[in-house]
This record gives C-alpha cells, sequence and structure tokens, in this order.
C-alpha cells in the first residue's frame, strides 16, 4: 500500500508498488498480509494508525544484531545498567539532513526496529520519532514496565510537553517529516504511558548500544 508516492493506493505485487515510490521524495508505503488490513490502513483505520504510527518507507522492522557495542560485557562492567530495557537512537547527517533512528533490545542486543534514512530531518526530530515509536510498540504490547534508555534531552523535553518544539524549516521538502512530527504528537497527547524513560549515562557507560557510530 502506497500513502505517498507518484500514486498512492493499494497494489497488489511489489513492481508496482515500487514504481510509485522509487526516488520520490518522502514516499510512504508498507506491506500487508491481507487486502482488508491493507484497506483499512490505507482509510485511517485508528487501531492500525496506532500500531504503525510511524510506519514509512524504507522502514525495517529489525533485521540484524547490532555491532556497536557488546551488551553482555557492558551490563556486567557497569551493573547499575538495566539490561533488561530498551536503547533508542537517532542520527542525522546534516541540518536538515537524511536521517533515521533504530531501537535496541538491551537483553539480546538485537535491533527491533530501524526507520529511514530518509531526507529532511534533524537529530532531534530523530531522536524523539525513536521514543514515541517504541513508547506506542510498548503499548500496543500493554508492557508498561519494560524501561526505555535514551541519551536525548531534548527528545526527553519534547516527550514530556507531549509535542515537538522543532524549528525546522516548513518546506515542501520537510512536508513529510513534520506529517511525522504531528502523528508522533497526536499519539503522545491522546495515550498515556508508565514506561520508564532511563537516562543513558553517556559519560560513564559510552555510547548508547542503539547509537549509529557517526561521531
Amino acid at each position: 500500500m502506497v500513502w505517498v508516492g507518484r500514486q498512492p493506493g493499494i497494489y497488489d505485487n511489489w513492481d508496482d508498488c515500487q514504481q510509485q515510490v522509487a526516488m520520490f521524495p518522502g514516499a510512504k508505503f508498507k506491506s500487508y498480509t491481507s487486502q482488508t488490513e491493507a484497506t483499512m490502513a490505507f482509510r485511517g483505520n485508528p487501531e492500525e494508525q496506532e500500531g504503525i504510527i510511524l510506519s514509512i518507507a524504507n522502514h525495517n522492522p529489525g533485521s540484524g544484531v547490532t555491532q556497536i557495542r557488546d551488551i553482555k560485557a557492558l551490563t556486567e562492567q557497569f551493573p547499575e545498567i538495566n539490561g533488561n530495557a530498551i536503547a533508542v537512537d537517532g542520527a542525522c547527517s546534516g541540518n536538515p539532513g537524511v536521517f533515521e533512528y533504530r531501537g535496541v533490545d538491551m537483553s539480546t542486543g538485537q535491533e527491533i526496529f530501524h526507520f529511514g534514512p530518509m531526507a529532511g530531518g534533524t537529530n532531534n526530530i530523530a531522536e524523539y520519532l525513536a521514543l514515541v515509536h517504541v513508547l506506542a510498540m510498548l503499548y500496543n504490547r500493554n508492557d508498561h514496565q519494560t524501561p526505555v534508555y535514551t541519551d536525548s534531552r531534548t527528545g526527553r523535553s519534547w516527550v514530556r510537553n507531549r509535542g515537538h518544539r522543532s524549528k525546522l524549516a516548513r518546506t515542501p521538502e520537510t512536508a513529510p517529516v513534520y506529517q511525522l512530527l504531528e502523528r508522533a504528537d497526536r499519539w503522545l497527547q491522546t495515550h498515556t504511558t508508565a514506561t520508564p524513560i532511563l537516562v543513558w549515562d553517556t559519560d560513564r557507560w559510552g555510547e548508547i548500544p542503539a547509537d549509529f557510530a557517526r561521531k
């Protein structure tokens, strides 16, 4: 299904879908297991929107084990780290520029979601969307106990305020980014979550396990 592309709509094969989204700025699409599911999502079914609040082109649901940090060794060295948490982080090349974010399961090192790359964002936006993504994911699982680690002060502030404070210029190129921000804001404003958001101590522990190692 294509939300944003040359011709939005529901397609029954990848070749046709690819023609609509390939090299299309801000393309948004997703595959579904049935025509009914795709139709409900395309029409804006609220439950579907909650489940894929930040679904977009190049979204990867998590397909690998992070190689950035040896999490087992890290938690052995620093036992105060909660090894059952999920770590999230974002990265951006340029300001604005191409951004992405991901979440990593601290207990396994498994990347459990990965969004991007997408043009027109900032590092703060990436980190904020990562936080809202994991909060929505845990909420939909009825999991209110698994904590989340982030090293983003801005991301935490925007979540507390239930809305972003980005000063990114509004242009046709950044319109898809603002659509994501507005969906994230709406989710925070219509849901109550008790998920603990923990501060990752970069000075003591090094880079967060979800870091993209671009510094």
